[in-house]
Formats: structure tokens, C-alpha cells, sequence
């Protein structure tokens, strides 16, 4: 991949812009929204204002409270693809189909719920840009810990990093971080399964065992409440524990060898 990266602006006040030397965007960036009328607008703007060359997948995973009318006036951008579900499918599936669409040369999740602050983005693409690791998550508990972060989440998300040391020898901070970035064909190699929010610890597992190298860094995170929306449960935290275990013997054979999927798959 040398040469993928340019670097240009226009006037010494503008941002810098990362580009491919291809044309393709740089960055795909999948947003699942499920319900988020509240802050839908404010994820895309600041999204938009990330100063990399992008492609922006929004999936509207069945939403009910008006979310689909806020994405209807934003679909008429260029560089914005929306996709629609009348059905509620589920984070996983949201993620599997927008890589279905992605035409960047990387790509990262970023939820529609303002608990992560998209210019954080730049940080991992700092990573993946100096070639030092494959996979780049963003941390919440990297160095100081989150002290907005509830003890029982906190719990759970240690319990879920002791998963991983034990299953596949690697040590993370924040296996349960929505922001993990990839080479889009990384992502693809990885054929994702999963539906709901364990295709988070699926990621991880398939990467453990294509012994990518992965890098965290430090993120910032405001995390909400279950009133104000937030849609992560206990059984949730199960469903992510049973993913682990259930790829710890994955290989990316196996995925060659599967027989394709159907056209009616995501």
C-alpha cells in the first residue's frame, strides 16, 4: 500500500484533507442508526467535519422515531449513502451490510449516539497512516480510566478483555469499544456473522486469530444512560462473552472454503 496516502489544503486556515492517490476515499465510515432522532444531526455534522477524504454508509436499522426523515435530507450529498430497513436487524447486521457498500480504503464504525466524539477518528487513521499496526481500537479505559463509566459496565468490559487473554493471549484495554478500525479488505477477510451488538467481540476474535497486530489508543466517551437511550443490556454482555468462545478456533480458511452467500444476504 506505499503511496496511498497524499495530503492536501488550500490556504494555510484549511484542514489538512487525507486522500488515496487512487481517487477512492480514504475512510469509509458505517454509521447504524437505530432511533437516534435526538442526535442524529450532530453525529453527521461532526462526521463530516473529520478532515479525511470519506465515504459515509448510514443503515436506518428499522427506526421508528422520525431518524428516517433527518437521513432523507442528508441523502442528496454526495459522499453520503443511506440505506433503509423497515425491520430492526440489529447492529451486526447494519455493520455487515454497509461494508457491503464501502468504497474506502479503510474502514471504521461510529455509532449515532454522540457517546464518541468522531474527531477521535483522526487518531486511529494516525495508526493505520505510520503502517505500525493493522487493527486500531480506541480505548476508553486506556491510561486513566473513564470515571463517567458506570462499575458494573466497567466490570463487564474487564471481564470481557480477561476472555480475550485467556482465549486468544492478547492484552486490551476496551475489547468492547464500538471504534475499531481496519483496512475495508480486512474487514471483508474477517466475514462477519453476527447480528446484534457481538459482532463487536466477533472483530475482535477474527483478528486475534489472523494475528493482526492491533494498537489501542486513547478516545474520549460520554456515555448515557438507559433513559436517555443507551440501548446495551446485560444479555448483551453474554451474547459478546459467547462470541468470544465461539470463533476462538475460527480460521480464515474456513472462509474460503464456505460456499457464498445468498443474494438475499447482507
Amino acid at each position: 500500500m506505499a503511496g496511498l496516502f497524499s495530503q492536501s489544503h488550500s490556504g494555510d486556515q484549511s484542514p489538512v484533507m487525507w486522500s488515496t492517490a487512487s481517487g477512492q476515499p480514504l475512510l469509509t465510515v458505517i454509521i447504524p442508526v437505530y432511533n437516534e432522532v435526538k442526535t442524529l444531526n450532530a453525529v453527521l455534522h461532526r462526521v463530516v467535519a473529520i478532515p479525511i477524504d470519506k465515504q459515509i454508509v448510514v443503515i436506518d436499522d428499522g427506526s421508528t422515531d422520525g431518524s428516517g426523515d433527518i437521513l432523507s435530507k442528508w441523502s442528496s450529498r454526495g459522499n453520503i449513502l443511506v440505506l433503509s430497513d423497515s425491520t430492526n436487524r440489529g447492529k451486526g447486521y447494519a455493520v455487515r451490510t454497509g461494508l457491503q457498500r464501502a468504497l474506502g480504503a479503510y474502514t471504521i464504525v461510529q455509532d449515532a449516539d454522540l457517546e464518541y466524539d468522531p474527531q477521535d477518528i483522526v487518531k486511529l487513521m494516525d495508526v493505520l497512516q505510520s503502517r505500525s499496526a493493522d487493527v486500531v481500537l480506541g480505548s476508553r479505559y486506556l491510561g486513566s480510566p473513564n470515571a463517567q463509566v458506570g462499575r458494573l459496565y466497567r466490570l463487564g468490559v474487564g471481564l470481557l478483555n480477561a476472555l480475550v487473554k485467556l482465549l486468544y493471549h492478547v492484552t486490551l484495554t476496551d475489547e468492547a469499544t464500538c471504534y475499531k478500525a481496519a483496512p475495508t479488505s480486512t474487514f471483508r477477510r474477517m466475514d462477519l456473522q453476527c447480528e446484534r451488538f457481538e459482532i463487536c467481540s466477533e472483530f475482535i476474535a477474527k483478528a486475534c486469530r489472523m494475528r493482526l497486530r492491533i494498537q489501542e489508543v486513547a478516545i474520549s466517551y460520554y456515555p448515557r444512560t438507559a433513559k436517555e437511550g443507551k440501548k446495551l443490556r446485560l444479555r448483551d454482555g453474554w451474547a459478546a462473552a459467547r462470541a468470544l468462545w465461539k470463533w476462538r478456533r475460527w480460521s480464515e480458511e474456513q472462509t474460503r472454503a464456505a460456499p457464498a452467500p445468498s443474494e438475499n444476504a447482507p
